[in-house]
């Protein structure tokens, strides 16, 4: 993540947030930030937010994600901010809002990931 630019701002039980430079290799064709990289972004803040609910034991993969997007961006900088939703036996759910640094809603996420156990 680090060629992304994402750096972590805050990691807390069952929280995270993230932030990220729109930079102008990161546009399409319309100008505007591409959405698989926006995705990116809150996927790592959504997986990050669920390993402070994580036994030694456990790890994580993603298995299902759901993004709307709600408004653009071309310049300036992005704010991944994620809960964990629930943790059960095998499934954990987590949301995420992807803001500008205004707080203009950009994205909104949410992913399921699978519970792996550690032999």
């Amino acid at each position: 993540m680090d060629y992304l630019g994402i750096i972590l701002v805050e990691l807390k039980n069952g929280y995270a947030r993230f932030r990220m430079p729109v930079r102008p290799e990161y546009l399409q064709g319309a100008k505007v930030m591409q959405g698989g990289l926006i995705v990116a972004l809150a996927d790592e803040a959504i997986a990050h937010a669920m390993m402070t609910q994580l036994k030694p034991e456990e790890g994580l993969t993603t298995i299902e994600l759901k993004s709307n997007f709600l408004a653009g961006i071309s310049e300036g900088e992005l704010i991944a901010s994620a809960t964990v939703f629930k943790k059960g036996r095998s499934l954990v759910i987590g949301d995420c809002l992807v803001t500008d640094s205004q707080g203009k809603n950009i994205c909104r996420v949410s992913a399921t990931f699978l519970l792996l156990r550690k032999k």
